[in-house]
């Protein structure tokens, strides 16, 4: 006799999903890719954006940063708020704050509104995102079902950050910087149609919100968004770096202080004590610090050493979407049969060699025999990893919680992603700075080397992570 533990239960109680579970799954990827699509999507843009509406480069950085920060800051209240509220409410509420500050975005006048509505789309991605991969679990059975869901979440995740340079590129070129803001409007409009319609509102308890958790991770969370974001442009010991840096210490001890104390957490300590599930948000917090960086020291390669336009440099690039998008699925299939651990061994030793190969590249190398082999075995391997990460994270969590899972889950990606850029950017310049006068096209291929090469060395550090940490073991298939 099979016994069926909670989550199976609320998944079979899905009638969307037992009518139709493609649909389903469209609408919650869609969901991720948006959010993903939307981190890298406006790289391409920032110089015509810069251009536009006359921009400071001091200015500027908040283009980004101030997505980053509203984003990174607010993911672990988003994800609880979901399980609090409603998860279908709090999504159909993230999708439509999305909607509206992409609408404001690309009808910005000046710089303030502009920066506001990145703000904006920050805090509608940190309701939307969490929530998303918590629906999966609420309306997909654990199991193969389960795998094969996450599997198709994880790979548009990955797959959207790289297509997002090529989407910039291709939108900017073809027609202004103001489109990479007006296409998340239809698509979100259809996702927010779909959500509507097809999603289902998973029962929860009643629980009160853990209001100085709450004030407190999203204080240090966002204070340690910024000092990463402060570090690369100021270095990591200038003044705002430290103070960032102490202001987040100081909250984000009090946060486990009340954590601990607290009979409703924002977040339970209890998702800590499993050791595989620990090992699984630290290998997701390190793959993320490379992920970003990797893409955006190709591309900026791409355009400075090949001369290629952004457009050319967006489609040299296509590769490794499509290679994340099939690793994921391979894996999702494969992980019935052969547990977490060897894929995740196997995918690590991929990323570590396409990081490691890309060191090498030169002035004088080719695209052919040295960017796109470094690209088919990064993506590969970082593809493959997210679901079983994915999967070991959310293993055994109760869906009243599976909203918190996630908010963690995608918050170390997103302080993954802050700090590894900030690192790579401040090793790039400092190979820059120690060449006096105009660099040498060696100096500079050089500097791009060495960024690599700490990418290379924070994959090491995943792989010896899932080596202590996940256990062998078969994923449940019933």
């Amino acid at each position: 006799m099979t016994s069926t533990n909670p989550a199976q239960a609320e998944a079979k109680e899905s009638p969307a999903a037992a009518r139709s579970p493609g649909m389903v799954l469209a609408v919650l990827a869609g969901a991720q890719f948006l959010v993903a699509l939307d981190i890298t999507i406006i790289l391409i843009a920032v110089p015509s954006i810069e251009r536009d509406l006359n921009f400071s480069p001091a200015a500027l950085q908040w283009v980004v940063n101030a997505y980053t920060l509203t984003f990174g800051g607010l993911l672990l209240l988003g994800g609880r708020l979901g399980d609090l509220f409603g998860k279908r409410r709090i999504f159909l509420t993230g999708t439509a704050v999305f909607v509206v500050a992409s609408l404001f975005g690309g009808l910005a006048q000046d710089q303030a509104s502009l920066i506001a509505s990145r703000a904006g789309q920050g805090v509608g991605a940190a309701l939307l995102s969490p929530t998303a991969f918590a629906l999966v679990a609420t309306h997909f059975s654990e199991g193969p079902r389960r795998n094969r869901a996450f599997g198709v979440m994880s790979a548009t995740a990955g797959g959207a950050s790289a297509l997002g340079v090529i989407a910039g590129g291709v939108l900017t070129d073809a027609l202004t910087w103001r489109s990479a803001f007006f296409v998340n409007v239809p698509l979100g409009a259809l996702i927010f149609a779909g959500a509507a319609l097809l999603l289902s509102e998973p029962a929860r308890p009643r629980r009160k919100l853990d209001l100085l958790g709450a004030v407190t991770v999203t204080g240090g969370s966002t204070a340690l968004v910024n000092g990463a974001i402060s570090a690369s442009g100021s270095g990591w010991t200038s003044g705002p770096t430290l103070i960032s840096f102490g202001a987040a210490l100081v909250l984000l001890v009090g946060f486990v202080v009340v954590q601990a104390t607290h009979s409703q957490p924002l977040v339970s300590l209890k998702l800590f004590v499993n050791r595989a599930r620990s090992g699984a948000f630290g290998v997701q917090l390190l793959n993320n610090c490379v992920n970003i960086g990797f893409y955006y020291f190709l591309s900026k390669f791409a355009q400075d050493v090949f001369h290629y336009d952004p457009l050319t440099a967006g489609f040299a690039l296509l590769p490794a979407p499509v290679c994340v998008m099939l690793a994921a699925q391979i894996a999702s299939r494969l992980l019935a049969r052969t547990g977490p651990l060897p894929i995740l061994i196997a995918g690590a030793l991929l990323l570590i060699s396409g990081l490691f190969y890309a060191s090498f590249l030169s002035y004088d190398s080719d695209y052919l025999t040295r960017m796109l082999p470094a690209l088919i075995l990064y993506a590969s391997g970082f593809g493959s990893m997210v679901v079983p990460v994915t999967i070991t994270a959310l293993s055994g969590i109760q869906p009243q919680d599976s909203g918190m899972a996630t908010g963690v889950l995608n918050a170390c990606q997103q302080v993954g992603t802050s700090f590894g850029l900030a690192a790579m950017v401040t090793v790039f310049a400092s190979g820059l700075h120690d060449s006096p006068g105009k660099p040498s096209p060696g100096v500079v291929t050089a500097a791009y080397d060495n960024a690599l090469t700490l990418g290379a060395g924070i994959g090491v550090l995943s792989l010896l992570v899932v080596l202590l940490t996940i256990r062998q073991q078969r994923a449940r298939t019933s």
